[in-house]
């Protein structure tokens, strides 16, 4: 089981990234597989708002238009949106004593939600490296 980072959301959807055919490939293999894919939230939230900004991408999709990509994840079979246990509390307190930065609030948001299910949390971004109990991959060769 895993959970995804916005960045790879967003790699898969839009050719001007150049690992996009690898995130693309990745990430549909996931979709269609037998893997459960974990898509919190904050991290859709976040791949909405960014997707449909004008200032990142020439012609980006609307806001409607990147949440009807984002329902259709939602329906496959193998994504779900985990949520906060009882436990997130002091989790997240244990990440963010890992990687006290302000940048990383919601990275370590991420890795708490992860370390609670028991996820492998899937990112380009190598600061998940910084939190010691989380189980990272980052599938996009370097």
């Amino acid at each position: 089981m895993i959970l995804l980072d916005v960045n790879l959301l967003l790699y898969a959807q839009f050719p001007d990234y150049p690992k996009h055919e690898l995130a693309r490939t990745w990430f549909e293999a996931r979709l269609n597989g037998t893997t459960q894919v974990g898509l919190p939230w904050v991290t859709v939230l976040g791949f909405v708002r960014i997707a449909s900004n004008p200032r990142l991408f020439a012609e980006p999709p609307t806001v409607l238009e990147a949440w009807r990509v984002v329902r259709g994840w939602l329906e496959c079979s193998t994504v779900w949106i985990p949520e906060p246990t009882s436990q997130h509390s002091a989790v997240f307190q244990r990440m963010l004593e890992a990687a006290p930065l302000p940048r990383l609030v919601t990275d370590a948001y991420l890795a708490a939600l992860a370390v609670e299910h028991g996820l492998t949390l899937c990112s380009a971004d190598a600061d998940f490296a910084r939190f010691p109990e989380l189980r990272f991959l980052n599938p996009l060769p370097v």
